[in-house]
């Protein structure tokens, strides 16, 4: 296997891109960025410069069609999706859609059956089971580190769903806009949950809207608030364990992301400082104990989870390393441990599970 060539569809100057998937991919010899497209010549060419990339773009089409691309990133709002991931599908290329992957079930199906149909690889942004911390807390538990796992709660905040924004981000707190607290970082954390621990046998859930309207700074005006920010799911793992999981919109004076898994025979802390409640994108520790130990105390990572990706880079850009690590390894070995399009349409299903389970009042099972 060669250099993989990577085109990223929304790379601007400071966006997500910018502060994830390029120095991700600056740092795996696997990776090479050949093509970048935005929606304006002038920023596509500004951001080519500022990142060394050979290519431009103000046509998706045209880094789809660029012969030296390989795998075509989409990293735009989801409202986009269903349509750009199309088109690269049509072109037969490889494709990573951060999550969700589209807006609700429906668009997930369409987009799931037609990878399927065009037999590429596919990759969805769900990198919080890549980071090492989950990783070898999920290895911790397999090898019986908890005994009998009894439950696990998880506490997080979201940060972005405050009482203020900027009209350029306003988007998220519309429920039909598929960025919601419930459909980013709640479930960027259950997908980590589900990792380490099992999938869920069924689900109950209570979505509300603590903020009822937001003030857009930079227009002066409040506008109503349609998607829940105080997220609460419970339910039972297949397992039989107990899952509890509360996601703030927000977030708190207090701690931003807790996560215990308690067994019969010890438990497991991960979390993250400061305000950062994003567990796909924090910088977690973790922390354990078992037997006759009184607390849990620091556990250090080893040093084969950073085998492909090195320690010293952090924040955002990790865990998404890892994912291209995975991806190249899997590509070099015909593996498929780094999770695709049909993973994330059982994600979909689970995310319409709790939002009937809260519409409804009652447990709803969460299986395919």
């Amino acid at each position: 296997m060669g250099t993989i060539g990577v085109g990223i569809i929304g790379a601007g100057l400071d966006g997500w891109a910018a502060l994830s998937h390029i120095p991700a991919l600056s740092a795996l010899p696997d990776y090479e960025l050949r093509a970048i497209s935005t929606t304006r010549r002038e920023s596509a060419e500004a951001a080519a410069r500022k990142f060394g990339v050979p290519a431009g773009f103000d046509n998706h089409r045209d880094l789809i069609a660029h012969p030296d691309v390989d795998l075509v990133v989409v990293a735009v709002k989801v409202a986009h999706h269903h349509a750009l991931i199309s088109d690269v599908l049509e072109a037969g290329k490889a494709v990573y859609s951060e999550w969700p992957l589209g807006i609700g079930l429906e668009q997930a199906a369409v987009l799931a059956e037609r990878a399927r149909a065009a037999q590429v690889r596919t990759v969805i942004g769900l990198q919080g089971r890549f980071a090492p911390a989950v990783r070898h807390a999920r290895d911790l538990v397999a090898e019986g580190y908890l005994g009998k796992v009894l439950g696990t709660t998880l506490v997080g905040s979201g940060v972005a769903w405050v009482g203020e924004t900027d009209r350029s981000h306003a988007y998220i707190f519309d429920e039909a806009s598929g960025a919601t607290t419930l459909a980013v970082p709640a479930m960027h954390a259950l997908d980590a949950l589900n990792f380490v621990l099992g999938d869920f046998d069924e689900v109950s859930a209570n979505l509300v809207r603590g903020r009822t309207e937001v003030r857009i700074t930079d227009e002066g005006i409040t506008v109503p608030v349609t998607a829940a920010d105080q997220v609460s799911v419970t339910g039972t793992l297949r397992g039989g364990a107990a899952a509890s999981v509360f996601y703030r919109g927000a977030y708190s004076r207090g701690d931003n992301l807790r996560w215990e898994i308690n067994g019969t025979e010890g438990d497991l802390v991960l979390s993250a400082p400061g305000i950062n409640g994003n567990l796909q994108v924090a910088d977690l520790h973790l922390q354990g104990g078992q037997g006759s130990d009184s607390e849990v105390a620091p556990i250090e990572i080893p040093d084969h989870y950073f085998t492909a990706v090195p320690r010293g880079l952090t924040g955002p850009a990790h865990n998404v390393a890892q994912v291209y690590a995975a991806l190249a390894a899997d590509l070099r070995n015909g593996t498929h441990t780094v999770p695709g399009f049909d993973h994330a349409l059982d994600r979909h299903r689970l995310l319409n599970a709790i939002e009937d389970a809260s519409r409804t009042r009652s447990a709803h099972k969460a299986a395919a």
